[in-house]
């Protein structure tokens, strides 16, 4: 490998965030310079972002409000864990099965948008390029720039279309394999959730199997130890995907667990008082 090949191969998309970050001009003029035309300049990682972070704070919040409102009702380990793995699996299913058909759905109906943008510029293209020249010289373009640019991109009408989509309607174009796409993101969201949310109940498994001795008391103080700090390491990955300090996302994960988990065992305290003062 030659040198030219070997600054390109150190180059990544990654670059790009990290010259910005530290607002290094010279590193961001570097990757413009150096990078290859097929590598994607921005984070193609945000795509499943949602489902994962989504999916395993769901699934580790509802996991650990189960456990919270159990240990403040006082139930017995076996109906905790009874309860909190049958919940967990089958909430994420419905999030996998209800992320992949809502994202399946944004995706056909953005497509049948696009068939009518595409019918109306085969049509009456006057009045598609008209409306963009209008929409250009509402964002600071003058008359005449706008005229150029507009008539220039109806030249090649998918292109104008597809600019049509983004600018008149915000909406963006799937990809042609966009039902895969959702798959993905469903049994991404399916496995963040039932993965993240086994977490708090691991414990009530793995520590009685090695410490058999140990009170009850321990393992719900185990939960909310391993429930905090998944918590808080699960905000701090969010940052990477944003201009976000990791402290800050990590500190208000936490605190979002902190106050569900505390709910949680108020209410099992209270229900079970009620339960208990009637019997």
């Amino acid at each position: 490998m030659d040198k030219s090949d070997e600054s390109t191969a150190l180059v990544t998309p990654n670059a790009a965030r990290k010259a910005y970050d530290g607002q290094d001009p010279e590193a961001s003029k570097n990757f413009h310079d150096t990078r290859d035309m097929n590598t994607e300049m921005h984070q193609t990682e945000g795509g499943f972002l949602k489902p994962l972070i989504f999916g395993g704070l769901d699934g580790i919040l509802t996991s650990f409000a189960i456990v919270a409102g159990a240990a403040g009702g006082s139930m017995p380990i076996p109906v905790i864990l009874v309860l909190g793995f049958s919940n967990i699996f089958a909430d994420a299913l419905a999030m996998g099965v209800g992320e992949f058909l809502s994202s399946k759905a944004e995706n056909e109906w953005i497509l049948s948008e696009r068939k009518r943008e595409n019918w109306e510029m085969e049509n009456y293209p006057e009045g598609e390029i008209r409306e963009m020249i209008e929409i250009y010289q509402e964002r600071g373009m003058s008359h005449e720039d706008a005229v150029i640019v507009i008539n220039t991109m109806a030249k090649y009408k998918e292109f104008f279309v597809d600019v049509m989509m983004a600018e008149e309607l915000r909406l963006q174009v799937p990809e042609e394999g966009h039902k895969v796409e959702s798959m993905k993101e469903g049994v991404a969201m399916f496995c963040a959730f039932a993965s993240f949310g086994s977490l708090p109940l691991l414990g009530y498994v793995i520590i009685p199997a090695m410490f058999p001795s140990l009170p009850d008391e321990t393992l719900f103080t185990s939960a909310c130890a391993v429930t905090g700090v998944v918590l808080f390491l699960m905000g701090s990955v969010k940052s990477l995907f944003s201009a976000a300090n990791w402290f800050v996302c990590g500190l208000e994960t936490f605190l979002l667990g902190g106050a569900c988990a505390t709910l949680a065992y108020t209410i099992g305290q209270f229900v079970d008082g009620l339960v208990s003062d009637n019997s």
